[in-house]
């Protein structure tokens, strides 16, 4: 071993000669691996080329109608020199735009969750299960992220988010007691689980096109340029493979937008593949593959699993496992801003207001040409009587030199007047653009009324539901899959802080501005039609406030309910004030009563009375002449008044029945009565 070391010059230092740092050992690619790589480049290319085939002209003609870049191939004609573009579809995208935003995070809160009655493994706080996620929503910026993608639905017809786990540090200030009279102030951290939402413009889209939305698809894969220092980044921390890479940007087609000059340095180009692949392709060498007995034909296709795949510069592998998440879903989701049935891209407002931008921009284009030829100033001029390398100038102040009168050499000349029609054209064309997209112009009246003469009323409800149809596809195609997913990310990578739990989320957000804007006027109508001490009025108040934006609303609400609630003192004391109120009415029935029952004695001791009387009477004064038949009258007439006083008696009985028993009735029939017996129920 001394014979191989050398003595460096002599100094008696001596060295080894082989290379002080040693080259790089490299990740060698197995033939599964590169099996692989060959399967998914080879169907990912032949969808990129049905994309570009069908959409991407189309796409970038949007981009630029929707930016108000101009480009040759936008002419109207050859002969066209005016670049002018009409900002009539970029007003469409915006205010479709708002709309939706607004109906999705106008109130606040875009989702609730209910426990699942069926799930019997246990029940979940789900208050403070929806708390967090908000937490975590407007930490990761889930807001910004789903803005931008509705943006890009409005202009590509498609949104297309990408869900990525990753783990962070956060950082927060901190205070430790040294002891009781000293503190130790710093910073702490922990790590925490991020759940992203990145936008992904249908430019860096491929997919299946045999499926009609993403899981119905083989896969699905976005491409994209990366700076090269996170692949790094990704290869030092063992997310990727240690492969010999290096940079490559071969077009802009990758680009999030059009510049005039895309930088090109330090980029490499990634490719993300998520769906299915033969499960052989992801065996580990010396296992063994179980033979399904299929043709050839299928042997791909026969056993697939899902799989994340991801490829750099179209032939290094970086990255090649089956799905890492529980529930074994892709992280990709879409939606479509308007429907287009049994296809997986949609139809957005830029391709809806296409052909009327087209006029619009051809007819204020060729007002624009004709306005140059009748404003800017012409001349003839005779050139044999101008003076030798005269150079002809047309300014104020100008001084021209002429071989003889200048009214004979100079001629001015136009060519007539510019026709406004032009102008007037594209005004109308531009009410057809806002027809086709439903959206209203800047001076906020509706493109329909005009058009039909129907009322506004009839014009905005039209619209509304137009919005409803565009933000139904966002709620049930992107919003709530999303917070599933984002669900399940969380309660598998940070399950200390979410629990697993089978529950069920609702879209809340159901109204933009136009729409709560109409529904307020309604109810304003209702609420002046029934009047203030209407019982319907609170309620329609109620709705008003809560469809309202005001910051102190909750509040407004909270009062509201307070004072619709009875103060227990007053309800105490009107109980009391009924109660005394029936104690009188028993009184006085009990009175009427009393004098009926004296009546009925007095009528029946009446008769007993008279007859008494009547025999004292016949007792006493009798004729001594004919005593006999002067107490016979007598007997008799006794006998008539003592029928007559029977009779009043019966009369006077019957009479003082009926009063007892109306007084009754109308007790029994009283509010106050009913109420307290209601309440004693």
């Amino acid at each position: 071993m001394e014979a191989d070391k050398i003595d460096y010059q002599n100094t008696g230092q001596v060295i080894d000669p082989e290379p002080l740092e040693k080259e790089p050992v490299f990740h060698d690619p197995s033939d599964s691996e590169k099996e692989l790589t060959a399967f998914i480049v080879d169907h990912t290319d032949k969808w990129r080329d049905y994309r570009d085939s069908n959409f991407s002209e189309d796409w970038e003609r949007y981009e630029r109608t929707f930016r108000g870049v101009w480009d040759s191939n936008d002419k109207m004609r050859q002969s066209e020199r005016s670049r002018v573009i009409s900002p009539a579809t970029q007003q469409a995208v915006e205010t479709r735009h708002a709309e939706v935003m607004e109906a999705i995070f106008g109130q606040g809160e875009f989702f609730d969750i209910k426990d699942d009655l069926e799930d019997k493994t246990g029940s979940v706080d789900v208050e403070q299960m929806k708390a967090k996620l908000y937490e975590d929503f407007a930490q990761d910026k889930i807001r910004k992220s789903i803005d931008q993608i509705v943006l890009l639905g409005q202009i590509y017809g498609t949104g297309i988010g990408e869900i990525t786990v990753s783990t962070e540090k956060q950082y927060k200030p901190m205070q430790v007691p040294v002891d009781n009279q000293q503190m130790a102030y710093g910073v702490g951290e922990k790590d925490r689980v991020c759940v992203k939402l990145i936008p992904v413009s249908p430019k860096n889209f491929l997919f299946d096109p045999n499926g009609t939305e993403i899981n119905d698809c083989m896969g699905v894969a976005i491409e994209r340029y990366l700076s090269i220092h996170k692949i790094a980044k990704g290869i030092a921390d063992g997310k990727y493979l240690n492969v010999d890479i290096g940079t490559l940007y071969e077009d802009d087609s990758l680009e999030s937008t059009t510049e005039k000059r895309n930088f090109e340095d330090d980029k490499v180009k990634i490719l993300t593949y998520y769906g299915l692949v033969p499960r052989e392709y992801l065996t580990v060498e010396g296992e063994e593959v179980v033979d399904l007995g299929v043709s050839n034909a299928i042997e791909d296709y026969s056993d697939m699993v899902e799989a994340i795949v991801v490829i750099a510069n179209g032939s290094l592998l970086l990255k090649a496992e089956e799905s890492p998440y529980m529930m074994q879903d892709r992280p990709v989701i879409s939606y479509q801003d308007d429907t287009v049935p049994n296809r997986l891209l949609g139809r957005g407002t830029v391709e809806k207001a296409s052909n009327m931008q087209s006029a619009i921009d051809g007819s204020m284009r060729s007002h624009m040409d004709a306005l140059a030829l009748t404003v800017a100033p012409m001349v003839a001029i005779d050139a044999t009587r101008l003076p030798r390398g005269a150079k002809f100038e047309v300014k104020p102040g100008k001084a021209f030199l002429t071989n003889g009168a200048p009214n004979e050499i100079i001629f001015p000349f136009h060519f007539g007047t510019n026709d406004g029609a032009a102008m007037t054209t594209s005004k109308e064309f531009e009410r057809m653009l806002l027809m086709a997209t439903g959206t209203i112009d800047s001076n906020g009246s509706v493109s329909a009324v005009a058009r039909d003469g129907q009322s506004m009323d009839m014009a905005t409800a039209t619209m509304i539901k137009k919005y409803k149809r565009t933000l139904v596809n966002f709620q049930e195609d992107f919003l709530i899959p999303f917070i599933y997913k984002a669900s399940w990310r969380y309660m598998q990578f940070a399950p200390e802080r979410y629990p697993s739990a089978d529950v069920k989320f609702i879209p809340t957000a159901t109204l933009g501005i136009i729409a709560r804007e109409y529904e307020q006027k309604q109810l304003a109508f209702l609420i002046q039609t029934l009047g203030a001490n209407s019982p319907l009025t609170p309620i329609l108040m109620q709705g008003i406030i809560k469809n309202s934006s005001l910051n102190n609303r909750e509040q407004m609400l909270e009062q509201m309910a307070k004072q619709s609630q009875p103060d227990p003192q007053q309800q105490q004391m009107a109980q009391q004030g009924v109660q005394l109120e029936m104690a009188k009415k028993q009184a006085e029935v009990q009175k009427l009563q009393a004098e009926a029952q004296k009546t009925t004695v007095e009528a029946q001791l009446a008769p007993e009375e008279a007859k008494a009387k009547m025999i004292s009477a016949l007792s006493n004064n009798l004729s001594e002449d004919d005593e006999s038949g002067d107490f016979e009258r007598r007997a008799k007439i006794a006998e008539l008044m003592i029928a007559e006083k029977d009779i009043d008696s019966n009369e006077r009985i019957a009479k003082m029945q009926t009063m007892t028993k109306i007084a009754s009735d109308q007790i029994k029939k009283s509010p106050l009565q009913s109420d307290i017996v209601s309440g004693m129920q």
